[in-house]
C-alpha cells in the first residue's frame, strides 16, 4: 500500500461554555483544529486531527501545524502508511522536532492500518481492557463558588474525576481547591492543575495550605526542576504534564521519583506511535497515566479513546472526551460520554466518518 496524497482541512470548534480559562489569565473561546486525510492506492483513506490549545500553552500553534504538514506531507507520498515505525523515523529525519505537526499524519495512518486489518485501533495498540474508560472533566478557571457550582453540575452528569484549573493568585486557588473538595464524595478524585502558573514560593504556599485536603497537585511550575522542588516538599500526590514530552523525560522523572501520575498528550509526543511507546514504558515502570491530547474534536477524541481503552485499567488514571466541550461535531462514530465514561469504537480503524459538509473543502492538498 502506498500514500497517494494528503488533504488538509481547517475547522473552528466553539466552546459550549463560551470560553476556557486556565493559568496566568490565558483563555480561548474557539479552538482552531486541523484535520488531515491520507489517501492510498488501495482506496483506503485515514483521518487524523491536531488541535493546539492556542499558541501560549505548548510550543505549538494551529497555523504552524498546517504549515508543517504542507512541508512534510509531500515527502511521504509513495511511502507505506501501514509501516508506522518506518514512517515515524522518516518524519523525524526530514523534519527535526515539531512533534505536533506529525501527530495528525501518524493518527491517520493508524486509521488506515486498522481499516486494512479489519480491526479497531485499540486492538492494534495492545487490546481492549474492560467495557469503557473513566473520564475527567476540566473545570475552567472561575471564582471559587462558580467552579464548585460547575463541578456539581458535571458530577450530576456522571463525572467523578475533576481537573480544576488553578495557577492564579495563591489565596484564590486555595479557596478554589477547598470549595470544590467540600462538595465531592470521598471516592471522587480532584486534581489542582496549575498548568505551570505558579512561581515556586506560590506553589509552596498552596500545597502547604491544602496539605489536609484530598487533592492531586499537577504541574505547579514551568520547569522540571522547579516542579521537583515542590514535589520534595509535599506529601500530596503529584502529576507532571507539560514537562513530560518524551521517553527520556519519563525515565528522568521515574529516576527522581518526581511524580505519581503523568499526562501523555498524543500530539505532544508526535502521534499514537510514540504515545503508545510512552504508555507502555509507564506500565513497565508502574506509573499511572492520564491519556489525552492538547485539545480537539471528534477525531482526536476517538484516538484518545483507543489509546486509553488499550491501556491496562489499573494504570489508566483517567482520560477525556474533548468532543463534549465543543459545539461542532466533525465526524460520526466518535465516542460520547455515558455517566462519565466512554468506549472506543469496535469498528475498523478509529471508527469515525468525517462530516465533509462541516469540514468543507480542503485548504491544501498534495
Amino acid at each position: 500500500m502506498k500514500i497517494t496524497g494528503v488533504k488538509v482541512y481547517q475547522v473552528d470548534l466553539p466552546l459550549c461554555e463560551g470560553n476556557y480559562s486556565w493559568s496566568e489569565g490565558k483563555s480561548v473561546d474557539v479552538f482552531d483544529s486541523t484535520v488531515v486525510q491520507v489517501d492510498t492506492d488501495a482506496g483506503i483513506s485515514g483521518f487524523g486531527e491536531v488541535c493546539p490549545l492556542g499558541p501560549a500553552y505548548l510550543p505549538a500553534y494551529a497555523v504552524g501545524a498546517r504549515t508543517g504538514i504542507q512541508e512534510l506531507a509531500p515527502q511521504l507520498v509513495g511511502d507505506d502508511p501501514t509501516q508506522l515505525q518506518t514512517l515515524n523515523i522518516k518524519m523525524d529525519r526530514v523534519m527535526k522536532g515539531h512533534p505536533y505537526v506529525k501527530s495528525a499524519i501518524d493518527m491517520a495512518c493508524w486509521d488506515i492500518l486498522g481499516k486494512a486489518a479489519g480491526m479497531p485501533v485499540c486492538t492494534l495498540l495492545g487490546g481492549r481492557y474492560g467495557e469503557d474508560v473513566v473520564l475527567y472533566r476540566a473545570i475552567s478557571q472561575r471564582p471559587a463558588a462558580e467552579m464548585a457550582e460547575n463541578v456539581s453540575g458535571y458530577r450530576a452528569e456522571g463525572y467523578r474525576r475533576f481537573q480544576l484549573k488553578v495557577g492564579g493568585k495563591p489565596d484564590d486557588d486555595i479557596d478554589r481547591i477547598r470549595a470544590v473538595r467540600e462538595i465531592l464524595q470521598p471516592s471522587d478524585k480532584l486534581v489542582a492543575d496549575a498548568n505551570t502558573g505558579w512561581l515556586m514560593h506560590e506553589a509552596m504556599r498552596v500545597v502547604n495550605a491544602v496539605r489536609d485536603v484530598d487533592v492531586y497537585i499537577e504541574q505547579p511550575c514551568s520547569t522540571y526542576d522547579q516542579c521537583l522542588s515542590i514535589r520534595r516538599n509535599t506529601n500530596l500526590p503529584f502529576v507532571l504534564d507539560e514537562v513530560i514530552d518524551s521517553v527520556a523525560a519519563i525515565l528522568k522523572g521515574a529516576s527522581d521519583h518526581a511524580m505519581d501520575v503523568v499526562n501523555i498528550k498524543i500530539s505532544k509526543f508526535g502521534g499514537l506511535t510514540k504515545a503508545r511507546q510512552a504508555r507502555d514504558l509507564c506500565v513497565s515502570l508502574g506509573i499511572a497515566m492520564t491519556l489525552e491530547d492538547s485539545w480537539g474534536g471528534d477525531i482526536i477524541t476517538a484516538a484518545i479513546s483507543h489509546l486509553a481503552h488499550s491501556t491496562p485499567t489499573e494504570f489508566l488514571f483517567t482520560s477525556t472526551d474533548f468532543n463534549s466541550y465543543v459545539t461542532t461535531s466533525i465526524a460520526d462514530g466518535a465516542p460520547h460520554r455515558l455517566n462519565g465514561r466512554m468506549s472506543a469504537s469496535t469498528e475498523p480503524g478509529l471508527g469515525i466518518r468525517p462530516k465533509f459538509e462541516v469540514l468543507g473543502d480542503p485548504i491544501w492538498e498534495c
